[in-house]
């Protein structure tokens, strides 16, 4: 079996699930920075696995992730994650909320003629701006987070770092930029939203 290894965990890897790279583990590093113990997190998306037990490795927190691609939630499942598959927050009750919730979003711009065969896509598919989940989230996100709670969100500069912002900031969130890393065709940026009470 293929794994990593970082920051106290071993994570198992898997076919048709995208790989940890230089977001996740820039939005893995931010996570354990930010988070306190005790909290109760979200992360929307888990793939593997990755950021979820690198922060169960070093925080003392309670998780639970959503996952769509059933390859990629059978992985984080083998990495210990507690994962409902289902779209974005479609199998979390509105009545479920959280301290803390984390997005890596697909977040690449896409046409119609750039998507990736199979479940893949949900990984990288961003809709024509890159930001097609970004919405989908911040629309859908209120019903879950406590009204002192915290987002994390992974940007790519190929997304719009600031027209994000401007979205977080419309959605009712106090942005800051709590994590950064230029790759060779990308810059990376962890925005941490803090809805204004």
């Amino acid at each position: 079996m293929v794994y990593i290894e970082y920051r106290n965990v071993r994570i198992n890897l898997a076919d048709d699930v995208y790989e940890p790279a230089e977001d996740s583990f820039l939005l893995a590093d931010a996570a354990v920075e930010t988070a306190r113990n005790g909290m109760h997190i979200l992360e929307i998306g888990v793939g593997t696995g990755f950021v979820c037990a690198v922060l169960n490795a070093n925080r003392d927190v309670h998780l639970v992730a959503t996952e769509i691609n059933p390859h990629a939630a059978t992985c984080a499942r083998s990495n210990g994650i507690d994962v409902i598959r289902t779209n974005m927050f479609a199998g979390i009750r509105t009545s479920h909320h959280f301290d803390m919730i984390i997005f890596n979003p697909p977040y690449l711009p896409t046409s119609d003629d750039e998507k990736v065969p199979g479940w893949l896509n949900y990984a990288f598919d961003g809709g024509t701006t890159g930001r097609s989940g970004v919405v989908r989230f911040l629309d859908e996100i209120i019903d879950h987070l406590y009204p002192t709670g915290t987002i994390l969100l992974l940007v790519s500069s190929l997304t719009g770092i600031e027209a994000v912002r401007l979205l977080m900031v419309a959605s009712g969130f106090i942005v800051d930029e709590v994590g950064r890393d230029k790759c060779f065709f990308e810059e990376l940026v962890v925005l941490r939203g803090v809805l204004v009470d």
